[in-house]
């Protein structure tokens, strides 16, 4: 995105996928939304945050909420940190009303997932794409995750997206890392966020521009020196530290994902709050084995 100088902003680093805190009735915890936004800046010292995406459990909330999350973490992280807006929604309406409020609050740039659930063409996600970016005539990202999705876009598709000026990159949560390889030769100049923490490194080593993840909200630091060192070419030493993270990712992909990593925010002292319905809640019984978790590895 361009700044006030007319100079493009650097993008590039790891952002925590933001989480969102909820009461037991599903309303948003405003204070404890403010709290993680600040841990991240201050404790996490990421280089940004990842607006409303599956990590803040987005695809379970309404429009409205979805709003205040994107207010609430602007006015807390004001020009410290990049912001990323996740404004894509099945509802086409939504997902252009979501990306005109994020880029009024000033968001780096939007981001929106692939068009999913029903077999839509590629020429349908070409315009969904286009009609966003021409209502908000803002930057954006395109969230490629088929695990989740379904859907999968060919490199000659990727092509002719990107060839619009307003793409300016790829949130990649994909395991195939001979894509990632075509994909960083044919695109030298896109921005690549790799979406999986746990393969941080070969993310790294494949050329990655940064990363997003979830459980950067209580390893945002860690990341960062993982990923350095990856880029820097001191493999040996980024692997090192991929296993002690991956040690308490296996841990929380246990416990339930985004209930664990709420949970450790709660034993830290945060407002973390709850899950949205129909997720599940944590685990009380395991809360001693979390607590460990924390002690253990200096959460």
């Amino acid at each position: 995105m361009l700044n006030s100088g007319g100079i493009m902003k650097d993008l590039k680093g790891i952002y925590s996928a933001l989480v969102a805190p909820f009461d037991k009735e599903g309303n948003l915890i405003e204070e404890g939304l403010r709290e993680i936004v600040k841990y991240n800046i201050e404790v996490n010292k990421v280089d940004g945050l990842y607006v409303n995406g599956s990590s803040g459990e987005n695809f379970l909330i309404d429009t409205e909420t979805k709003k205040r999350i994107f207010k609430i973490t602007k006015e807390v992280a004001k020009d410290k940190i990049n912001l990323i807006a996740q404004v894509g929604s099945l509802d086409l309406f939504e997902a252009c009303e979501l990306g005109k409020y994020a880029t009024k609050l000033g968001y780096d740039s939007l981001s929106a997932v692939t068009p999913f659930y029903y077999p839509f063409s590629f020429e349908e996600i070409k315009e969904y794409y286009k009609t966003i970016i021409k209502e908000t005539n803002n930057n954006m990202i395109i969230y490629y995750i088929p695990v989740l999705t379904g859907v999968k876009i060919s490199m000659d598709e990727f092509s002719e997206l990107l060839s619009d000026e307003k793409i300016i990159g790829v949130k990649y949560t994909a395991a195939d890392f001979y894509q990632l390889e075509r994909f960083r030769k044919r695109f030298p100049d896109t921005l690549i966020f790799s979406g999986f923490d746990e393969m941080l490194v070969q993310a790294g080593i494949s050329g990655v521009d940064g990363a997003i993840g979830s459980t950067y909200n209580i390893q945002g630091s860690l990341a960062k020196e993982i990923f350095t060192l990856a880029k820097k070419g001191e493999v040996e030493k980024a692997y090192n530290l991929q296993h002690k993270a991956n040690d308490v990712i296996e841990k929380i992909l246990q416990l339930g994902l985004y209930q664990t990593i709420k949970e450790i925010l709660k034993i830290k002292g945060l407002n973390a709050g709850y899950c949205k319905k129909p997720m599940r809640q944590f685990d009380e019984n395991k809360l001693d084995e979390l607590k460990k978790l924390v002690k253990d590895y200096n959460l």
